[in-house]
């Protein structure tokens, strides 16, 4: 049994997407541009807005009006932060079963602390968690090791004692830079990190309820 399990935050805990690709349409919108598909913009959403703004504008950072439209785009998102996501299904079950073992559990995102702290807040799960580390809490963001010794610091926990579960290649980086025993969520985003299957991870999930299964608590 781990003493810990910590998760990505979007595309892995939350299903943030709706409300991503909402603010990304709504800086199309202030453009005159139609909207972008969803079924285009969501594979991106764990690219965070790098990945938003290239998916839904063309835009590389090395555009001339990259951090103009990068800023713009955090605006219509924290004024939006929190409409339509949602938890993936099975994960309030999880968590539950988690404290109920007396396993600890937290979040590790690269969103920056300004939007995952009050996501956290509107979701009902920051005051539950063992440790919040957003992308902004350490000097290094995944897919380093130092946000994952941090949260592995916060929550009292071994990184070879824990499990870490990510829907992009970056947090299976990550999990394994710090040696922890990594889970690909195969029901996330994915990005363009290749085929999940080539990640590495030591395991991949395509449900949330799977995850209990590896943990000895179903």
């Amino acid at each position: 049994m781990p003493e810990a399990v910590l998760f990505d935050l979007d595309g892995t805990f939350a299903d943030t997407a709706p409300d991503l690709s909402a603010a990304l349409n709504q800086l199309r919108a202030d453009l005159g541009l139609s909207p972008a598909s969803y079924a285009a913009l969501r594979p991106f959403v764990s690219q965070g807005v790098r990945g938003m703004l290239h998916a839904g504008l063309d835009m590389k950072p090395d555009h001339r009006d990259y951090r103009e439209f990068y800023e713009r785009f955090l605006v219509h998102y924290q004024q939006a932060l929190c409409v339509e996501t949602v938890l993936f299904a099975g994960i309030d079950e999880l968590v539950c079963a988690l404290e109920a073992q007396g396993i600890a559990w937290g979040i590790v995102t690269n969103k920056s602390q300004r939007f995952t702290l009050p996501l956290m807040e509107a979701l009902g799960y920051a005051r539950r968690a063992a440790c919040i580390v957003s992308g902004d809490s350490s000097t290094r963001a995944k897919p380093h090791a130092r946000p994952m010794h941090l949260a592995c610091a916060l929550a009292g926990c071994r990184p070879e004692h824990t499990l870490f579960v990510g829907d992009d290649l970056r947090d299976i980086q990550a999990g394994q830079a710090a040696g922890m025993i990594t889970i690909a969520a195969a029901y996330g985003y994915l990005g363009d990190g290749g085929a999940v299957e080539d990640w590495g991870a030591d395991h991949q999930v395509d449900h949330p309820s799977e995850i209990a299964r590896l943990t000895s608590i179903a």
